[in-house]
């Protein structure tokens, strides 16, 4: 068995206010002592056939957080199986990370997609959980994985290049990250979060659910498709906008591209939710112009920072402390030095290990990214280390920096530079809906002509289709993968160099 702060504050909650409402589905809802009933029964469940590692694979729904919460409370190990993995990822994780229990609402196709994979189904349980039946598959795993002692998630991240890593976290780095959220976005019982991402991503399980949870607030957990959002990179406007009306959240979490989605309605005259406060914003870089149209529109967009080594969120802008164009300053139970060549490392709340690698025994981890703190404490990030090239005049180039400017245009829906030892910068375009050359044309001149000469974009291409997790050049998190994008386009980006090199003959 194991405690935490969060189950704590449930069991709390279920007594001091039993009928508040905990959790609302599609068309339920769950009071704290209902959720409180409902793990309790649950973990016993899981916990008769002692600790495991459990794969939960099902969209975002009361029954996610309940199994979540349960396999906590047991003792076990919780591996979120993203839907928007491919099959081959999510067979991946299951044989990485040494599950011994599937859990799914769709059983067909699990077990479809275990038994196409060479999985030996053991046994099939099937419960109501939440009003959802579940079916419960135990499968001999191919190898018994080494998970440190306290491991209680494995969060799987696809990264840019490879098979997805896992990433071993304990409940205390969890808890430090859960509370130090707490208090930055004051958090209280009042609230009501839409989850608009997946519980999946460790990102919204913290901060969308345990979050909220501890602040005897209540959470709204739907189905992508009711949120306009059937995959990963497919977004129906009018669909989140309906929900965003209907369920008048105080809190969201976005990606950049669901922002600019929110923005665009606030612009054209909806009103959204009356009750919105703050909307947190993260996973990939946020343009400065995008936040000051939020903010012009009267949008409580804040900025943030992290990633899963880190146990997701690792700094964030706040109603007290908000500087746009930075990603906030670290949360209270961080710390940050910045190395010599710029990368950013993080103490605090870091993860145990990768799953099958070393542990990490380091008390600064190095994320990869470079950036700075200003004068005042503010984080500032320019790219990723590995992702920086340099061209053949030696100028560093950040290619996040640069996209994020393009993808800003209404013209541009999509944008991955590149420019590594050649004179001058080329992008792939994945052009907005009705964009016409001439237009992506005028606005690539007139972003030019606002960045220094060695970071402009001398000639592009249309990408042949978007960048998504489905054709593997985004990740699960939307980062392009670069390495995927240039095997499948390298051809049309070294024939751009040629045409622009005969243009100067």
């Amino acid at each position: 068995m194991r405690d935490s702060i969060i189950l704590h504050a449930i069991r709390q909650h279920a007594v001091r206010t039993p009928d508040r409402t905990a959790l609302r589905g599609a068309h339920t809802t769950w009071s704290y002592q209902a959720l409180a009933d409902a793990v309790l029964r649950l973990q016993q469940r899981f916990a008769r056939s002692g600790p495991a590692v459990v794969a939960l694979c099902m969209d975002n729904d009361p029954a996610w957080a309940m199994v979540d919460l349960a396999v906590l409370a047991a003792g076990g190990v919780l591996v979120p199986l993203p839907g928007f993995f491919s099959e081959a990822q999510q067979l991946h994780v299951i044989r990485d990370a040494g599950v011994g229990t599937v859990i799914s609402d769709q059983p067909i196709d699990m077990e479809q997609r275990l038994l196409a994979g060479g999985v030996q189904i053991l046994k099939r349980s099937r419960y109501l959980v939440a009003e959802r039946w579940l079916t419960e598959f135990e499968i001999a795993p191919r190898m018994q994985a080494v998970l440190p002692v306290s491991c209680c998630k494995l969060t799987y991240t696809s990264g840019t290049t490879g098979n997805a890593k896992g990433v071993c976290l304990d409940l205390n780095a969890i808890e430090q990250v859960v509370h130090s959220l707490l208090l930055s976005t004051a958090a209280s019982a009042q609230d009501e979060h839409l989850s608009v991402l997946p519980l999946s991503t460790l990102l919204e399980n913290l901060a969308g659910l345990y979050v909220p949870l501890m602040a005897g607030a209540s959470v709204t957990l739907l189905p992508g498709s009711q949120l306009g959002l059937p995959g990963a990179s497919h977004l129906e406007i009018g669909l989140l906008l309906n929900t965003l009306r209907q369920r008048q959240p105080s809190t969201l979490v976005l990606t950049p591209e669901l922002l600019k989605a929110v923005v665009q309605l606030t612009e054209a005259g909806h009103t959204l939710s009356e009750r919105l406060r703050f909307i947190a914003v993260g996973g990939a870089t946020v343009a400065v112009s995008l936040l000051e149209r939020a903010e012009a529109v009267g949008l409580p967009v804040y900025e943030g920072y992290g990633l899963s080594e880190c146990a997701s969120v690792v700094a964030l802008n706040t109603m007290t402390a908000r500087r746009p164009g930075s990603v906030g300053k670290p949360l209270p139970h961080v710390r940050i030095r910045i190395a010599a060549d710029g990368e950013i490392m993080v103490s605090g709340a870091t993860m145990l290990g990768y799953n099958g690698l070393l542990r990490n025994d380091g008390d600064y981890w190095p994320t990869g990214d470079l950036g700075y703190l200003d004068t005042e404490g503010y984080l500032h990030i320019h790219g990723r280390k590995k992702h920086m090239f340099i061209t053949s005049f030696g100028r560093n180039v950040s290619p996040e920096w640069v996209e994020s400017q393009l993808v800003q245009s209404p013209e541009i829906a999509q944008a991955a530079l590149f420019g590594e030892a050649r004179p001058y910068n080329v992008a792939l375009i994945v052009a907005a809906s009705g964009a016409s050359d001439t237009q992506i044309d005028a606005r690539i001149q007139m972003i030019n002509a606002a960045l220094p000469d060695y970071a402009r974009v001398t000639a592009w291409r249309r990408a042949d289709a978007p960048f998504s997790t489905a054709n593997q050049q985004l990740t699960a998190n939307f980062r392009l993968r670069r390495d995927q994008i240039w095997q499948a386009y390298q051809h049309k980006i070294n024939a751009l160099y040629e045409e622009v090199l005969h243009e100067h003959v």
